[in-house]
């Protein structure tokens, strides 16, 4: 319970001012707790790039796209 409102509160600001609603920024804060593991393997793979010079817009789409089939199965099992 802490950890998801420390976890709204960091990320909570940003999404908002990108554009999504309160709804959806509680729904992609569950998957991402119910997915800590995936979503931690993610995060490094981005750094890891960013190191090596890639800009972290590039680095977060290659990244995404190499996890396009287990993304797709953690959000449809939400949308269930």
């Amino acid at each position: 319970m802490f950890q998801k409102f420390i976890l709204k509160k960091l990320i909570g600001s940003k999404l908002k001012a990108a554009g999504m609603n309160d709804a959806q920024v509680e729904q992609l804060l569950e998957v991402v707790q119910k997915n800590p593991a995936f979503f931690k393997k993610i995060q490094d793979q981005v750094e890891t790039k960013k190191k090596q010079g890639i800009p972290e817009q590039a680095a977060m789409m290659t990244v995404m796209r190499e996890h396009q089939g287990e993304l797709q199965k953690i959000l449809s099992g939400m949308q269930k």
